[in-house]
């Protein structure tokens, strides 16, 4: 008799219906895409040791998904939940969203998702007490996380939060095996699993307004609900996000092409180095050089990219005065900035320099290509949206 592979879907799939004694995972094609995640994780060349820690993982995310659809079904109340006239962040990557994020995270009046929320969402974490063990919990796989890629905080100094740190809208898809987050993947040894998964707007934003509304239910008990703040990368999906959110304010921060491509060429080399024990930095330019180049399509080809519910904003001039940026944003949304909420972001950038852990360093030289030509091809980008070319000194990334 032939022995069963690490990595067998139907295994994972049946083993985590009889570990929880559920059977319900909320969508009739999860088992389908599930075994496609899987046929990919097969395709990598892990070791036994390397599989056994995937199936884990899966092992993890299957049964949090059964345990989460079941809380969503039995929880009195929890779906009637109001999302109402949420605040999201969006941009490409590294164009300043999590700095901009995590500012709207410290007003007093804004609640944002937390990660030991969404790492482990059952039961309902509104409802959760003070001491509830996943706090701990996520704060232990962090330091784990951050012992793992050390360089990671240089890049993102944001994981010294731990488990209450800020995630993106993504994070709360991890179980629904439509990307492979290293957030939720760091103990296997994929590096940064980009593409290749089937996607569908409207259904992973039905399983983001539920994490909301999973992660609201009860935590205003007795006091006024906190409007939420939230950070993803909406641009490709804005269909989808508005016919979720309609009443949602949208701020969209753009940056030069280029320096955003050579930022996450050496953040993905970085991390994929990290989390598999090797990298090729070519192959990772020209992945993360396509999927800007599609990013900025989809941006320039989108009629949506004009709603009347999205702020546009340079990031030069977000950097040059983040709250004073903030401010315009609340104002768009028609929303006042107290004077509460303006200290504690001030406090917020006086106590967290973006250097508190080294300089992240990286250099246009990683892209590969043509800078001038590359310049030129992005030139629309920029003059949609009155860009200059960044100017900043090149240093290699180490």
């Amino acid at each position: 008799m032939a022995e069963r592979a690490i990595l067998d879907a139907e295994y994972l799939l049946r083993e985590a219906r009889q570990h929880t004694g559920l059977t319900d995972f909320g969508d009739d094609t999860l088992p389908e895409r599930f075994a496609l995640a899987v046929e990919q994780l097969r395709k990598i060349n892990m070791t036994s040791e390397g599989q056994r820690a995937a199936a884990a993982i899966c092992h993890g995310l299957l049964t949090s998904r059964l345990q989460f659809f079941e809380d969503h079904k039995r929880t009195p109340g929890l779906a009637a939940e109001v999302i109402d006239r949420p605040l999201f962040v969006t941009g490409e990557p590294r164009s300043g969203t999590t700095l901009l994020h995590a500012l709207l995270s410290v007003d007093p009046d804004s609640r944002s998702l937390r990660f030991w929320e969404v790492m482990y969402p059952s039961p309902v974490p509104g409802l959760a007490a003070a001491d509830d063990p996943r706090r701990a919990r996520a704060d232990a796989d962090w330091r784990e996380i951050n012992a793992i890629a050390p360089d990671w905080l240089k890049i993102h100094p944001y994981n010294d939060m731990l488990g209450n740190g800020l995630p993106e809208c993504e994070r709360t898809w991890a179980f629904d095996f439509r990307v492979l987050t290293p957030t939720a993947w760091w103990r296997a040894p994929i590096g940064m699993f980009v593409g290749g998964l089937p996607t569908d707007a409207h259904a992973q934003y039905r399983i983001h307004r539920m994490m909301l509304q999973h992660c609201q239910h009860g935590d205003h008990a007795g006091q006024p609900k906190k409007r939420w703040a939230l950070k993803g990368f909406h641009g490709p999906r804005l269909q989808a996000f508005f016919d979720t959110y309609p009443d949602a304010r949208l701020i969209w921060i753009h940056r030069d092409p280029v320096q955003v491509t050579a930022s996450r060429i050496a953040m993905a080399a970085t991390l994929t180095r990290a989390f598999s024990g090797r990298v090729n930095v070519e192959e990772q330019a020209a992945i993360h050089l396509a999927a800007t180049r599609a990013g900025i399509r989809s941006t320039l080809d989108n009629p949506l990219v004009d709603d009347a519910r999205i702020l546009h904003v340079r990031y030069s001039d977000f950097v040059a005065d983040p709250v004073a940026t903030i401010a315009r944003f609340y104002a768009f949304a028609g929303i006042s900035l107290s004077g509460a909420g303006e200290q504690a972001m001030r406090d917020y950038l006086k106590n967290n320099r973006g250097d508190r852990y080294g300089k992240f360093v990286y250099s246009t030289a990683m892209i590969g290509v043509d800078i001038d030509e590359l310049h030129r091809e992005f030139a629309p980008y920029r003059q949609r949206f009155d860009l200059t070319i960044e100017q900043r000194i090149e240093q290699r990334h180490a």
